[in-house]
């Protein structure tokens, strides 16, 4: 037998011992080690915190006009940012994968600039342009377009990242076919590209919504009187109502939660 052949027979036995093979548990350990230090055990300090008080109180903490105005807010922006970032963010997509222009590297380095920037930079940075003294002579500074306009430059990573390897990788035989048999452009993105990037896009938005849902620093000096859910926290530490602030967090972790776990189950069901 050739040393090919031979090496290909094994690799089905090699497969099946390395399935078989018991998985050490160091690694485990300290991986678990590392996500209760910095994760589990401070969001179980928060969950605690908010119903040491007694159902009546946390109930009252976070049902009250304040909170629920604040929720309201927040959630209707982040809402309307993850579907503006849905068409916006395969539109980026596409451009810097499907075409060709100067300084293409450039906008792809720029992209993951939200990623690196501190928000709060990014806050002085966008009321300088839309606050009170624009020079364009636009002040979106204290109103929800401002808000918008914060939430949007913090997420615009999230879709574009989603979507981007996806195309890479997309088979152009289809569309050429398509292109062949007279299908527009339109038809063969509807009915060939569509289809197969549109989990990306599901899975870009939800990040980008559970990344809204709990932006603090980009809002900051933009939102003013505008209430939202995070300003509504920092103000109740201020005010020396922990318990307050805790309840309303925890709100805001169950809806990020249950946001990731339903990407996690969508992703599961196209693997499937």
């Amino acid at each position: 037998m050739a040393v090919g052949s031979y090496a290909e027979a094994r690799a089905p036995a090699r497969r099946r011992a390395l399935a078989r093979a018991p998985r050490g548990t160091l690694g485990l350990g300290i991986s678990m080690i590392y996500l209760s230090v910095f994760v589990l055990i401070p969001l179980a300090a928060v969950v605690v915190k908010a119903v040491e008080q007694g159902p009546t109180a946390f109930f009252d903490s976070i049902t009250n006009s304040v909170a629920l105005t604040a929720l309201g807010v927040t959630l209707g922006s982040s809402l309307v940012v993850a579907a503006i970032g849905a068409v916006m963010g395969t539109l980026v997509a596409w451009v810097l994968v499907r075409d060709r222009f100067p300084g293409q590297r450039l906008v792809n380095s720029l992209i993951d600039l939200p990623f690196a920037l501190p928000t709060i930079v990014a806050a002085i940075t966008l009321i300088a342009l839309y606050g009170p003294n624009s020079p364009f002579g636009l002040s979106l500074a204290y109103t929800r377009a401002g808000v918008l306009l914060a939430f949007l430059f913090v997420t615009l990573p999230f879709v574009v990242r989603s979507v981007q390897p996806v195309l890479i990788d997309l088979d152009p035989e289809a569309e050429e076919c398509a292109a062949s048999l007279g299908a527009s452009n339109i038809t063969t993105f509807r009915r060939i590209v569509l289809p197969a990037i549109r989990p990306a896009i599901a899975s870009g938005a939800a990040l980008a919504f559970a990344r809204a849902v709990g932006e603090f620093g980009a809002v900051v000096l933009l939102a003013g009187k505008v209430q939202i859910a995070s300003i509504v926290i920092f103000a109740d530490i201020e005010s020396d109502a922990p318990q307050a602030a805790a309840s309303l967090s925890v709100v805001l972790l169950a809806i990020s939660l249950i946001v990731l776990v339903l990407l996690r189950l969508l992703g599961n069901r196209n693997a499937r």
